[in-house]
Parts: C-alpha cells; structure tokens; sequence
C-alpha cells in the first residue's frame, strides 16, 4: 500500500526555465517520485511520492543528491535567506563584466564583431553571444543533457564516441534548422518599423534573461519566453535510450530547449529572410558554445558549481544586460526614433 507524501523544498541555483527542466527531470528519475513540479519564480520543487518512511530531511539528501553535480541544491531556507551573499557578489561580479564588456567594444572598434540590432551584424557577434551563452542557460540545461548522457553510456565503456557524435549533432542541427528559420523569413519582407519591433524583441528577451540570472530580481522569471515544455521534456527522456544514434539525435534536440540566448539568435535568422545567413548565424553561435559544452562532456567540469557560482551567474547576467541594451538603442537610432548614441 502506497503512503504518498507531499514536500516542498527551496532549490538554490535556479535563474532561468532551463533550470525547470532539469530539476524536473532529474528529481522525477528519484525512487519513490510520482510527480514533480519546479515553480521559478519561487525557487521552489513541489513533490509527492513514497518514500519508505524517511524523514523530511532523507528524504531532502536523496532528491538533492540527483540534482548537485548540475549545480542545485535543495534547503528548507526562503529564497531570500542568502541574500546578504547574493548582493556582495556583484563586488567581484560588476568589474568583470565591464572588462568583458570593454573587450568587446574594442573589438566592435575593430571591426571584428557588430552588434546585433545595428542592421549589419557579424558572425563574430553570434560567436561571442554564444560564448556568454554556454557560461549561463546553456550550461543549465545543456550541461544537463551531457552529464545524463554520459552516465547512460558509461557502463559501454566508450567515453568519446556519443560525446563527439552530440556535439556534431548539435552543429548540424544549428546549421540546417537555422536555414529553415531564415528561409521561412523570406515570406516576410520586414520594412524599418518591422526592424525595429524584431530588434526590440531580442533586446527584450535577452534583457528578461539577463536580470534572470542576476538572482535577485524574482519577478522576472514569470515573463521569461521558452519553447513548449513538452519540447525539452522529451529531449531530456532521449538521453536515457541507449542507442549508438542516440547522442547525435540529442544534439539536434538541443536547438529547441529553452534557451534565452539561442531563442533570440533564432528570431534574429527569421529576420534575414535567407537560408544562407540564417544558418551560418545559427552554426556560429553553436560553434561559440563549443569549447565550454565540449569541456564540460570530457572533464567534470562544472562551472555553475561551488562557491563561485553566484558571481559566475551574476557576471553573465550583466553582460547580457548590456548587450540587451545597446542592442535596444541602436535599433531605436537605426528606425530614427533617437540619434546615434554610440560612435563605435
């Protein structure tokens, strides 16, 4: 006979709809689990299920031992209980971000990148916006589906093969999807107006994301845009399919997860209106979140861990703050709204 019991837990980590993804699934895989649900703009994971007779406090330890290694944790603590550390973060977080930001106005100065919204963007833009990307969301959720995946095929003994095949996957599918976007955008000829509203859509997002991962605004969380839940759900169930075809079809599944960053890159290819653009914008960007995701399959490299994390996230939703902002005023200077507030 079944003795359900309800717990709610407090889930430290958790700064985008990538986080409610994972922790869903991974707390649903726990024994005794019979429904999950994650609430962002809480923090907060609602489960019911049998548990054996263990106390709150086992039962906390068990759930939460199947979310660490992806960087939560479950407490009984309110959300604002930490938030003395969470602002003295930004001591370390505010001068990183700014050496990060001037970098990247030095190299827009040289003509290597251009941001998007200015009517010619680059691909080095898209490279760097996912280089930002695979240290925040995509580390979230993307990490995820590379650690589920790497401790299904552990016990075949081979390491390297589905690794590389997901990453491939992963390209591929960024290539390929993101030309059908830009293709599809050809049906729609964008005159300056319709410009501008696309260029304050991603500044939008991209600001939302930012200040997500921020920590401290909470409010935030409940306007954030995503893709169909069911979408990233059944991503997340492939990684259990141990089949040698298995990791590049998780790689392709990557580019409909619910990613901030790689959402606005893919409402930017729809504006291009070209199969072309639309899909070397969308490979380069993947190939920016190449090198961390890459680490992360081989290494037990996690980032979004230990102590640092807040900074870490902190620093990353800065970044993208700015890039959300320039972006928003320059389309507001392209369609003549305001004059040209930056020079570079």
């Amino acid at each position: 006979m079944e003795n359900k019991n309800t717990y709610t837990f407090h889930v430290s980590g958790m700064h985008c709809k990538s986080c409610v993804l994972v922790t869903e699934s991974k707390i649903g895989e726990a024994e005794g689990v019979s429904d999950v649900k994650t609430d962002l703009a809480t923090q907060t994971v609602h489960v019911v299920g049998d548990f054996s007779g263990k106390t709150r406090e086992e039962v906390r330890g068990l759930l939460s031992a199947t979310i660490e290694k992806h960087g939560y944790a479950l407490d009984d603590g309110a959300v604002e209980a930490d938030g003395g550390k969470r602002w003295s973060e930004f001591a370390y977080a505010l001068p990183i971000a700014m050496l990060f930001v001037f970098l990247f106005i030095f190299l827009q100065r040289v003509g290597l990148v251009n941001l998007i919204g200015t009517g010619k963007p680059t691909y080095g833009t898209a490279f760097i916006v996912g280089i930002v990307a695979s240290l925040s969301s995509c580390m979230a959720v993307v990490g995820g589906l590379v650690l589920s995946m790497a401790a299904t095929f552990a016990r075949t003994g081979d390491r390297v093969k589905p690794q590389v095949l997901f990453h491939v996957g992963r390209l591929v599918s960024f290539f390929i999807l993101g030309g059908v976007i830009g293709m599809l955008g050809s049906a729609f000829q964008l005159n300056g107006l319709g410009t501008f509203i696309l260029s304050l859509v991603i500044g939008v997002t991209m600001f939302i994301l930012g200040v997500n991962l921020l920590d401290i605004f909470h409010v935030a969380k409940k306007f954030q845009l995503a893709m169909p839940k069911f979408l990233g759900a059944h991503a997340m169930n492939l990684t259990k399919v141990n089949h040698a075809l298995t990791p590049f079809l998780v790689g392709v599944a990557t580019f409909f997860l619910p990613c901030g960053f790689t959402q606005s890159m893919q409402i930017y290819s729809l504006g291009t209106g070209s199969f072309t653009v639309g899909a070397l914008t969308m490979f380069t960007f993947a190939l920016g979140t190449l090198p961390v995701l890459a680490l992360l399959s081989f290494s037990s490299f996690g980032i979004a861990d230990g102590k640092w994390s807040g900074v870490f996230f902190k620093t990353a939703g800065l970044i993208v703050i700015v890039f959300a902002i320039f972006n928003i005023i320059n389309g507001a200077a392209a369609f003549g709204l305001i004059r040209p507030v930056f020079s570079f």
